[in-house]
């Protein structure tokens, strides 16, 4: 009997230096959760399309009001560093140049699942919601749905509701802005 192997976990500050030693490329498809290293799904022609929708509708409706941010990193705490599909921010001044955004500066997180969906589901909306992020929109291209999430606490989101074609979602921190299920599904 040998001791039990225990997996390395990695803060924020140590996965930069390991990008910074040229561990792993630029354009390598990883983020940091809850320490681990995970590689993240190919991206299909349906999610890609999807996020092209989104970010054309959102920089649209949302103009000036936030910040929108396309597969980029947000840190959440020590240890996860996700990189969400579209985020939108609290506006700033230098555009988050010199760090990048906390959950404090997050007003909606919106991840497209195709073959990730569990993955996003299971792993990655409970570490948003323990960061305190205020909404997710989970979309399930493969359910035809968009899952909304709200209420965050270190147990999940209290509130997460369905909506699917013919509803629309208005982020709670961004009234006024309103898109159609059937925009984002297409």
């Amino acid at each position: 009997m040998g001791m039990p192997l225990s997996v390395r976990r990695f803060s924020v500050d140590e996965y930069h230096r390991m990008a910074q030693a040229g561990l792993f490329d630029e354009d390598d498809r990883i983020e940091l959760l809850d320490g681990q290293i995970v590689e993240m799904s190919p991206i299909g022609p349906g999610h890609a399309g999807c996020v092209d929708v989104l970010t054309r509708l959102l920089s649209r409706l949302v103009g000036d009001r936030a910040l929108l941010r396309v597969q980029n990193p947000i840190r959440l705490g020590r240890d996860s560093e996700p990189q969400p599909d579209v985020a939108l921010l609290v506006p700033r001044a230098d555009a988050y140049r010199t760090a990048h955004p906390q959950p404090e500066h997050v007003l909606l997180v919106i991840e497209v699942a195709d073959t990730s969906l569990e993955h996003d589901r299971d792993v990655k909306i409970p570490l948003y919601a323990a960061a305190g992020i205020p909404e997710v929109w989970l979309v399930n291209l493969p359910g035809d749905v968009v899952a909304l999430y709200r209420d965050p606490s270190p147990q999940g989101y209290a509130t997460v509701r369905t909506a699917g074609r013919g509803d629309t979602l208005t982020p709670h921190r961004l009234p006024g802005v309103t898109l159609r299920v059937d925009d984002i599904l297409g």
